[in-house]
């Protein structure tokens, strides 16, 4: 039993890590967002575009919705403060990444996984991060 338990926190704090990658310094160059109108435990889905290590970076957060009398609102982050979407508050930020995801700090130092993708065309302003999307047919 006290072996099941010590195999299930530690594949919990594997999980649960942050990659041992360096942090870098990254410039947020674009963000939008694909809000869940009307929903009753939908998803909002928030796209960030970044520049770090000369290479552009395109991820979003999808957070699930409870809403139906203000399509901007969620009701559901007042009970949990983790589905409220990471909102990045000045330009540079320091950010970790691999080939899947993008970690960024809140302000209140929690970390936020963002899933990597280059297949969405939702930014529009700014040029760099359209001309990293990979569009499939």
């Amino acid at each position: 039993m006290k072996s099941a338990i010590f195999f299930l926190v530690i594949v919990a704090a594997a999980l649960a890590a942050v990659p041992d990658r360096p942090q870098v310094q990254a410039q947020l160059l674009d963000s939008n967002q694909y809000l869940c109108n009307n929903c009753f435990f939908g998803a909002s889905k928030y796209y960030y575009c970044f520049e770090a290590d000369k290479k552009i970076l395109i991820g979003y957060q999808k957070t699930p919705v409870l809403n139906w009398k203000d399509p901007a609102s969620n009701d559901l982050t007042k009970l949990h403060k983790s589905w409220k979407p990471w909102n990045a508050e000045g330009q540079t930020i320091p950010l970790r990444y691999d080939t899947e995801h993008i970690w960024v700090t809140r302000p209140d130092g929690k970390t936020v996984r963002l899933k990597q993708d280059y297949a969405t065309d939702i930014f529009v302003n700014s040029s760099q991060c359209r001309s990293a999307v990979k569009k499939t047919d």
